[in-house]
């Protein structure tokens, strides 16, 4: 699942609003990052943990020419899961339910328009439908006349 996927699940939790459920990612992604990059730890209950690990410099070789070379100290992020969160992907614990979100009323000018999108969509199918039919022939005409 990338972050478009994320988002488009929560919005559902946000009465179909991906702009509040996009607004409600970045703001989760953001604080982390901004918390991790200040030195400090980000402890999710259930989930894990996001800190910022300082790398010591070190001497590292060059896999090509076999020369040594120095590699800086350097700062990076490190994800450690949460007991809970590694047993439900071992499988060792069940997954809890799902929230359900909160059940939206549907409007009735959103009905209608959703009525008519399928007819448009069935009318330019057809067409693609034949351009594809008519390419292969082409094509065996083509091949029949290099030969």
């Amino acid at each position: 699942m990338n972050k478009a996927e994320l988002i488009d699940a929560l919005s559902a939790h946000f009465e179909g609003s991906k702009k509040e459920a996009t607004k409600a990612v970045e703001a989760v992604i953001d604080t982390i990052v901004r918390t991790v990059v200040a030195g400090e730890k980000v402890a999710i209950a259930g989930f894990g943990n996001f800190d910022k690990v300082i790398r010591n410099a070190r001497t590292a070789r060059n896999p090509a020419t076999g020369a040594t070379v120095k590699v800086k100290a350097t700062a990076v992020p490190k994800f450690k899961p949460a007991m809970q969160f590694k047993e439900e992907v071992s499988g060792k614990r069940k997954v809890a339910a799902a929230v359900k979100p909160a059940a939206k009323k549907p409007a009735a000018k959103k009905a209608a328009a959703k009525k008519a999108a399928p007819k448009k969509a069935a009318k330019k199918a057809a067409p693609r439908k034949a351009a594809k039919k008519a390419a292969p022939r082409k094509a065996v005409k083509k091949a029949a006349k290099k030969r």
